[in-house]
């Protein structure tokens, strides 16, 4: 898998998939393999659970380097003999015990090549890095020390990369300031920080921790926006009216101290009673991003507001229950002054109007309008339902219609999984150069600006916006293409890895449960069995083909179905359905049900 090859084109069948022979092995793709080592007396295996690969890896004792029965491993595969049925391996790291939730966390990582341990010499680099702030540090940038500034976020994190300012005006405005860790004044490009920072283009979110992008004393430390400490920012201040409309802005360099840290349960309070700290700044704010809000909606932008799966964990890493994050007030007033920050700065470059200057170049947060027969085969789907999706006309009555759809969904056995197809009818957003604008949030322009301790292209585009300040020339075109698609491709990676570290801890969570009864509603439908997600806690497991023995059924694809021969009995997608828990196959973070 991954390898370079070139290949024959077979003769062209009608009505066929093209098919190749490959002739010619180009390009090795240098894979590692994450599994359990199997010792016998004279020789060891890696079993993985690695679909890629059908065959368990061969190593020789004396590349074991210490590795003992039952030890996960990461093993590299250094050669195939031609006719030998398992390739050879050797291992590059030993995980730790199997079923230890170090090891575990630390093997999700491993298996979408992702690092699991920080290096020294970054550590190192970061550790050297000056804390003082000087005269010089703060020369040319605008003072908002004086102003009243707070940060808000979730009550686990240490990272806090944004923070908000407001003060009413002389003129009658509100000035709200959107503050940012000024990352890249510290991480300089091509430093040994800034090319680990890149190559890992992301922090990574497990369920029970987080993979830094940059090392801890920049992401926790330097950079973070702490309570009662001065802090260099990179900012967007705003002055707006009463009803949130955007008078002026401007993009500068800023020093801040921020007065308090709140958590979005304590913004949330202060919301909801009217008491507390600042509490009338929050609820101006608070106003202002509710005026925000209704009209980016009523520009067409789609109002996915799904919850988040958590766990309640203990010292050991197990899962002792489940509970579902509800985006709420405090949340979104953060989110929508993050999303017209965003907005300014892409504009600030993409929209240079009247000049005759060529466009500079810019990293775009993009995302393409959904594929017309997807969005088709969602509208028949939701129709079963009793549901009506429009899916031709202009992108403002498609967008209203499926904000419809989402809000008539809520609270209905079906919310969840209807959301989740919409979701995945949509296509993905990505970085590119390329602006095509932002069809999920409805703007034309937008980019990522306001999370650089987490996220590498927020980094970028300070980095460009600085040059550009400075009267600095276009970046070429197609190298800053190259590290968009990279930033695409690793932060695709770390979904992936966060979503298995959650079926993992389901799981988990669910391997006690054996014999025991649930409601669940069927979340997909395949020809080797039925999906079933549980109403109570989201986990969802398999209900295999061969349990389903009274008939034998048909898979039929158009209407995500199965469907009896003899009987017609079906089971259809978003059909409420009881299971009882049969099996919990934590290796391969596999559930299996049989109907109750």
């Amino acid at each position: 898998d991954g390898d370079k090859v070139r290949v024959q084109l077979f003769a062209r069948r009608r009505g066929a998939e093209p098919e190749a022979e490959v002739m010619e092995v180009l390009e090795n793709k240098k894979r590692t393999f994450v599994g359990r080592l199997q010792i016998a007396k004279d020789y060891a295996f890696l079993v993985t659970e690695d679909k890629t690969l059908s065959n368990d890896i061969f190593i020789p004792r004396e590349h074991l380097h210490g590795g003992r029965n039952n030890d996960k491993a990461l093993v590299r595969i250094i050669e195939w003999p031609e006719g030998a049925k398992n390739p050879l391996g050797e291992v590059i790291d030993i995980l730790g015990k199997a079923g230890d939730n170090n090891t575990e966390m630390h093997a999700i990582l491993a298996e979408f090549g992702l690092p699991y341990t920080y290096p020294e010499k970054v550590e190192e680099a970061a550790n050297r890095i000056p804390a003082e702030i000087t005269d010089e540090d703060r020369a040319g940038r605008e003072d908002f020390r004086g102003v009243v500034t707070f940060t808000i976020d979730p009550k686990d994190a240490k990272d806090f990369d944004d923070a908000l300012s407001l003060r009413k005006l002389e003129n009658g405005l509100w000035e709200v300031g959107v503050h940012i860790a000024d990352v890249t004044h510290y991480v300089k490009p091509g430093s040994i920080i800034d090319k680990e920072a890149y190559e890992r283009a992301t922090s990574v979110y497990l369920v029970d921790r987080t993979i830094p992008m940059l090392p801890e004393c920049l992401s926790n430390d330097l950079c973070s926006l702490r309570p009662d400490e001065e802090k260099l920012t990179f900012s967007v201040v705003f002055e707006m009216n009463e009803e949130a409309d955007i008078l002026a802005s401007r993009i500068v360099r800023t020093v801040i101290r921020s007065d308090r840290r709140f958590t979005y349960d304590e913004a949330q309070e202060a919301i909801e009673t009217g008491r507390g700290d600042f509490c009338e700044e929050i609820n101006t704010l608070d106003r202002l991003a509710k005026k925000l809000r209704e009209r980016r909606f009523a520009q067409g932008a789609i109002d996915f507001d799904r919850y988040e799966v958590k766990f309640e964990i203990d010292d050991k890493g197990r899962p002792l229950s489940v509970y579902f994050k509800e985006s709420k007030d405090a949340n979104k007033l953060i989110e929508e002054f993050m999303l017209i920050a965003n907005r300014t700065v892409a504009e600030s470059v993409g929209k240079r109007s009247g000049s005759r200057a060529a466009k500079k170049t810019f990293v775009y947060r993009i995302h393409e309008q959904p594929d017309a027969e997807k969005m088709e085969t969602f509208a028949t789907f939701v129709r079963r339902f009793g549901y009506k999706l429009k899916t031709d006309g202009s992108k403002n009555e498609i967008t209203r219609s499926i904000n419809r759809l989402l809000d008539d969904a809520k609270g209905r056995p079906e919310e969840n999984l209807i959301e989740t197809l919409a979701v995945r009818s949509m296509q993905k957003a990505r970085y590119s150069t390329e602006n095509i604008g932002h069809y999920g949030l409805a703007f034309a322009y937008y980019s990522h600006f306001t999370s650089p301790i987490r996220r590498y292209p927020d980094m970028m585009a300070h980095r460009l916006l600085v040059r550009y300040a400075n009267g600095g020339r276009s970046v070429p075109k197609d190298a800053c293409e190259e590290e968009c698609d990279h930033c695409s491709q690793m932060e695709q990676l770390a979904a992936n890895a966060e979503r298995a570290s959650i079926k993992y801890k389901q799981v988990e969570f669910m391997s006690d449960k054996i014999g025991q009864v649930f409601d669940g509603v069927i979340s997909g439908v395949t020809e080797w069995g039925l999906y079933v997600e549980l109403n109570d806690n989201k986990c969802e497991g398999l209900v295999p083909m061969r349990d389903l023995d009274d008939d034998f059924y048909d898979f039929d694809e158009a209407n995500y179905a199965l469907v009896g021969r003899r009987r017609h009995r079906t089971y259809r997608l978003g059909d409420p359905i009881t299971i009882t828990v049969e099996h919990a196959n934590l290796e391969r973070k596999q559930l299996d049900f049989r109907l109750a």
